[in-house]
């Protein structure tokens, strides 16, 4: 998929996203959210993995495993989380599980913040993106 298209696709999922933001407010938990956000993709005809398993290697040999929110059209990770501020971590996890999957894109939403906190993840990307 070409970056304008990947571009176009996150596009799509925040607007999902936003979507399930204003309808069930903040206070859920994570996996609310993404039960809801997991509806409003399949409404929207995006198609997606949800808690996709991932070998996690090391020297060419698996050590566990993680499980990715969300994979969505196969190239784009979407971390969910309901918390009160995002913190570094959650950024270097989720390029951790980016480079895992083989992925170059994600955004993690924080679905506990009003507005939604909506912040993009790539290789080269910092925190405040």
């Amino acid at each position: 998929m070409s970056e304008l298209g990947q571009r176009e696709l996150s596009s799509r999922v925040i607007e999902a996203a936003i979507a399930v933001h204003k309808s069930l407010g903040p206070g859920f938990l994570e996996s609310v959210y993404e039960n809801a956000l997991c509806i409003e993709l399949r409404r929207m005809g995006i198609t997606f993995e949800q808690q996709k398993g991932i070998d996690i290697l090391y020297q060419g040999e698996v050590v566990g495993q993680h499980r990715l929110d969300l994979l969505v059209e196969g190239v784009l990770l979407v971390e969910l989380k309901a918390v009160a501020a995002l913190e570094d971590i959650f950024f270097a996890a989720a390029r951790s599980q980016m480079r895992a999957a083989d992925i170059t894109d994600g955004i993690i939403l924080n679905f506990a913040s009003m507005p939604l906190t909506i912040k993009r993840v790539g290789p080269g990307l910092g925190h405040n993106t």
